[in-house]
Formats: C-alpha cells, structure tokens, sequence
C-alpha cells in the first residue's frame, strides 16, 4: 500500500524548498554536505526533498541536533505517528513468538510509516514549554524548517519526515531544557586546598605557540613524505616502523604523528597511490602549492578536516594494532568534537578539564573519581549540544579524552575553555583566515647572520629562505626563532647539488637582514669551494681521478677507503670496486670532498629526488552549491556559475581508488 501520508509530507517539503531563495538553498546544500556527497547529486527540488529525508541521510542528520532541536522533533514525529494511527489503524501486533516475516511486515506497515500534520501549539504544549522556554521552542522549529528536516503546511502544521518515529524512539530525551548547562569553576570548602590560580600565558599565547609549532611539524612531516614516500600494509594503513619513522622527522609523538596523516590526507595533501610495489603515501601537487601559502593558510585546510574527519585518530581501541590512512567510518565523531567545543566555549578560563591520555597512563593508580569528575561534567554538558552523539556512544569517556588531547594540540582548547581559534573553528570550520592569519605573523624572507657559523630566523621562514639554508647549513634549534648552523659539510652538500662559492656567496647576501654576511662564513665557503671538486669520480665501475698526484696517492693508502677496493692504474686515476654513489658516500664520509663527474667530462649535478603522487589533488568550487541551487529551483545560470564549469572537479582520493 502506498503511504500517502508520507507522500504528502514530501509534497509539503518539496513546496518549501522550492520557495526559497538560492543563496538560501545553497546555504542548506553547504550544511548538508556530507550525507548528501554520499547519494547521487539532485537533478531537481523533489529529488532533493526525498534525499533530505531518506532514512540515511537522516540518520547522519539527527546527529548533528542539539537538545532543543531534537526533542521538537522527536515530540513531533510522536504526535504525528499516533494522530496517523488513530486515523488509519494498521494490523493487530504479532502474538510472542511471531515470525521475522509476521514482525518486519507490523513494522513496516502503515500505520508505523504514516505521519499526518501537528499544529505547533501541540507541540509546545507537549514539551510544556512554557514562559522562558517558549522562545527556545520556537526557535528550534524554525530551525528544523531551515535544515529541511520539518517542513509547514499551508495552514501552519508542520510535518516531519516518516521514518524520524522509528530512528527516535528508542532515545530517552527527558524534559525539555531550552538552555545549555553551564560549566563552573572547581571551587572548594576546604580552607587547606588552595584557590585555583590563574594561568599565566593568555589564550592567545598559548593558541599561538601551539598552531606555530603546528605549522612546522606538519612542514616536517609532508617533507619527510616527499623525500621517502610510505608503504601502506596489504591489508590497509601504515606499518608501526613507518609511523616511528615519520614521528621521528616530524618531532612528533606517535599518536599525534597519525592525526596529523590522517588529516592531511582528508586536506588533499597526500594521497594514497598504487603502485606495482603496493599502495604508497606520498604529497600530491596541492602541496607545492601549499608550501607558497602564508603559515595561516596552511593550517586552516588542515583544521578544516578534523573538524570532519569520520574518526578520533589518536584514540587505538582494545585488541587493535594504532594505525593511520585507513578510511574512517566513525560517524559520531565530528559530533562528538562539535559538543564537546561548544561545551567548553561557556567554560570559565581555568575551568577543570580531564587529564590527557599520556598523562592519565603515567599515573595509573590516581584516584578515578578525581579524574572522572572533570570528564563526566564536561559530557553531561556536551550531551546537550549533541544528545545522539556523546554518552549515548560506546567508549564515550575515552573518545571524549582523546578528543580534547587533539584540540589542545592543534591550539583549539587552553586552560580549561576554548581559545580564539577553537572559537573560529566552532562558528565555521571554513572561515578560519582570520583567526589564523593574527595568530601567526607573515613567513620572513631575511636571516639573521652571525660570526660564530650560525644564522637566526626570528620566526617561520619563507618556502625560498627556508630552501636556501636547509641546502647550506644544518638546522640547530626550532621554536620562536629558527636557527642554522654552517659547517664544513654543510657547504659541501650545496656545492655538490650545484652551487657555486659565487652564487652561494651571493644568494646568501640577498637572504641577510643587514645586506652583509660575517667573514668567517665568507671563508668557510670559499675555503670548502677550494677543495670541492680536487677529484672526480667517473661513472665506469667506477673510477676515480684526481690532477693532484699526491692526492691519489693518499686515497689508496687511506685505510677508511679498504671496502673500496682501491687500485691506482695511472698516477692520477683510481678504481673502485663499488659503483659510483657507494664510492661518493665513502669518499666523503672520510672528510673528503669528491664531486660526480659524467662520461662527457662535466660535473654531474645531484639532486634528491622529490615525490608527488600523480593522482590529481582535489579541487573545491565554493559556487558550486549556489550553482546547483539555480539549477534545482529553474533559474539560468549566472556568468559566475559558467564559467565555474571550465575548472576542475575532482574529487578526494581514497584508498579504495
């Protein structure tokens, strides 16, 4: 039988969608993202309407509803399915014992699927939301209208989607709070316990300190991806000595070290690439351009994703190997991030939070009800925000830890409340320019040169300063202020990738605050450009040569050099046994300074080799749900939307591509 009812319902949807206006429909087509890029995109406004409300997309939907919101809509979907079954009685419920068949078919049967039309007051006084909590009723109904999850008939009822009974009926919502709990200081009685004393760096430094350090890890970690790409398992994720390897480039803890991939695979940085050896992790041809981005540009796609991401990356349940770049299906979880910032966001500053996962396994046997009381608080307020989402969820405390370790990470959550970033991050995870852009200052272009070998960075360092002295010094020492060291070895490793004393001398000079370099460093260069280059090395099986006689001399009687296999077939030829590069790294890890010669007689430049993946890196029209409106509502598209058609649109790589 058809339930026309439920028919009707969509109808009455279909209308309102239909009355708004395409910045409006685009507006509900941004919110809805998500559950909608899982179904085929929407060719017109009732197809749209039937996607909102099919039993999927709810599901992700009403995860997403504060305690308001929801309970309007649970205490609708009740009244509309018991006026529907009062007004078409369905079959008897099956006797105990009743087959699957006899169950599924009462289940399923009309009057469980029917809804009819509930006048607002019906609803409100259900609730009894009454004198202060009236306006937060209507609000929430207006909400449900705005998100399409409820839409109003021409007399004013509202009806709701047909399956919202069967999704809501076994959640116990309790009465109707129409405001968000409050989280207090920890305050005492004790007179012996001392009172809380305030922090003493702000919000600001600390968001600061932690998104600055941020930016340079995950420079560090992608740089590591570039110059050795990762090897996926078979059966999914990254190998435990990848992920230390990569920890260890980034100066990173494991469990961070798996965030950070995950969320620069969800930010089109990375993608995962098959190849004959298997499945590899490396940068796409986003992250070129990613690297020519302000420091606070370059966080804010990576923030952007963990406010999305469809797992707790940091969290490794029981039993289970830690892992990351494995496709996440946890989809709780950015509601469970959702309720928890906006719980801390009316916390006071110096507000109790619970300990972090590593500060929790360091001190085993510290009192649980201590510890819990933070935690627990800080759910009870955080249900409201997101009742389907926190407590209601297995595992729900260690998630929540986890969560909170994550956010104090990436700068989000300091001193028991949120930071102005946290703040940017739960009004729009997509407008964070701002708040980022005065959190960290623009890259430097210029060095700092001293007398004792070293140069100084006051800051982050631009793409080409940052090249320049990672080619020609060693790096020492990271935080506020960047610093290189020039060595011997350091000078020789630009020389043999192509620099000149001259043009070194001279891009150095370029990249100096005062103008001007120390004349120990001018000599250091000059001296290291002398002695470059006094043998050659020519590919062969392999020979070295040397115009300097005594040199060659010294080569084969050099007892570092005994794996080599040295001969001396003229006075200024040697051969080696090894091929060309063992030969180089051998000659130099002896203090020498070879350079690579051709079979034409030219030095041969070296260069490391950079990785990208040729899978393309995802690109984002932000017209492209206000395109999409003007189609569905019949309208002609604007030139904006023409000439979006001509850019590219693909989409984000996953493992299973």
């Amino acid at each position: 039988m058809t339930n026309l009812k439920a028919v009707e319902g969509l109808d009455t949807l279909t209308r309102s969608l239909a009355q708004r206006t395409p910045e409006q429909l685009a507006a509900l087509l941004t919110r809805h993202a998500e559950p909608l890029s899982r179904r085929p995109a929407p060719t017109e406004i009732r197809g749209l309407a039937s996607a909102l409300w099919s039993y999927e997309t709810l599901h992700h939907l009403v995860l997403h509803l504060d305690h308001p919101r929801l309970h309007v809509l649970a205490t609708t979907a009740r009244i509309s399915q018991e006026r529907a079954a009062r007004d078409a009685p369905g079959p008897t419920a099956p006797a105990p014992g009743a087959d699957y068949q006899s169950l599924m078919a009462h289940r399923l049967s009309f009057a469980q699927l029917a809804t009819a039309p509930v006048p607002p007051e019906d609803v409100f006084t259900a609730l009894d939301a009454t004198g202060p909590a009236r306006p937060a009723a209507e609000a929430a109904l207006r909400a449900l209208y705005d998100d399409g999850l409820a839409a109003p008939t021409e007399d004013g009822a509202v009806v709701v989607p047909p399956r919202t009974p069967q999704l809501l009926a076994a959640h116990d919502l309790g009465p109707f709070r129409p405001d968000a709990p409050y989280l207090a200081p920890k305050t005492t009685t004790d007179p012996a316990t001392p009172a809380a004393v305030l922090p003493a760096t702000s919000l600001h430094d600390e968001s600061r300190a932690a998104a600055a350090t941020l930016a340079a890890t995950v420079e560090r970690l992608l740089a590591s991806l570039a110059a050795q790409p990762a090897a996926l398992r078979k059966s999914g994720g990254l190998t435990v000595r990848e992920i230390k390897r990569l920890a260890t480039a980034a100066g990173a803890t494991e469990p961070h070290t798996r965030l950070l991939l995950d969320l620069a695979l969800a930010a089109g940085l990375i993608a995962l690439t098959r190849t004959p050896a298997g499945i590899t992790a490396l940068p796409t041809s986003a992250y070129d351009d990613w690297l020519d981005r302000p420091p606070g540009q370059r966080l804010a796609p990576v923030l952007a994703a963990w406010s999305a991401l469809w797992a707790v990356p940091t969290h490794t349940p029981f039993g289970e190997t830690p892992t990351a770049l494995v496709r996440g299906h946890d989809r709780h979880a950015p509601a469970l991030r959702h309720a928890l910032l906006a719980a801390l966001a009316g916390a006071p500053l110096g507000a109790p939070l619970p300990p972090s996962p590593r500060a929790a396994s360091s001190h085993p046997g510290q009192d649980a009800q201590a510890t819990g009381d933070p935690l627990r608080g800080l759910l009870r307020a955080a249900d409201w925000h997101r009742p389907l989402a926190v407590t209601a969820q297995p595992l729900a405390e260690e998630r929540a830890t986890h969560t909170l370790d994550e956010a104090a990470h990436l700068g989000l959550v300091a001193h028991g409340t949120l930071t102005p970033l946290g703040r940017a991050l739960l009004s729009d995870p997509h407008a964070l320019d701002a708040a980022l852009t005065d959190l960290l200052p623009p890259l430097l272009e210029q060095a700092h040169f001293q007398a004792d070998l070293t140069a100084v960075v006051p800051g982050r360092p631009a793409a080409a300063l940052d090249g320049l002295l990672a080619a020609t010094a060693d790096r020492e020492s990271e935080g506020h202020a960047v610093t290189w060291r020039f060595t011997p070895a350091s000078v020789r490793r630009a020389l043999d990738i192509g620099h000149t004393a001259d043009g070194l001398l001279d891009d150095l000079t370029r990249a100096s605050a005062t103008g001007e370099l120390p004349q120990p460093l001018r000599y250091l260069v000059q001296d290291a450009a002398r002695t470059h280059g006094r043998m050659r090395v020519v590919p062969a099986g392999c020979c070295i040569r040397s115009d300097d006689e005594t040199l060659v001399k010294e080569l084969a009687a050099h007892r570092a050099l005994r794996d080599l296999a040295l001969r001396t077939i003229a006075p200024t030829v040697l051969v080696s046994a090894r091929p060309p590069a063992a030969t180089l790294d051998a000659l130099r890890a002896a203090g020498y300074a070879p350079a690579l010669e051709s079979d034409t007689g030219t030095t041969t430049v070296e260069r490391r080799p950079a990785h990208r993946s040729h899978a393309a890196a995802p690109t984002r029209d932000p017209q492209a749900p206000l395109t999409l409106a003007r189609r569905l509502l019949g309208l002609p598209p604007q030139e904006s939307d023409r000439s979006s058609r001509t850019r590219p649109t693909t989409g984000p790589v996953t493992a299973e591509s």
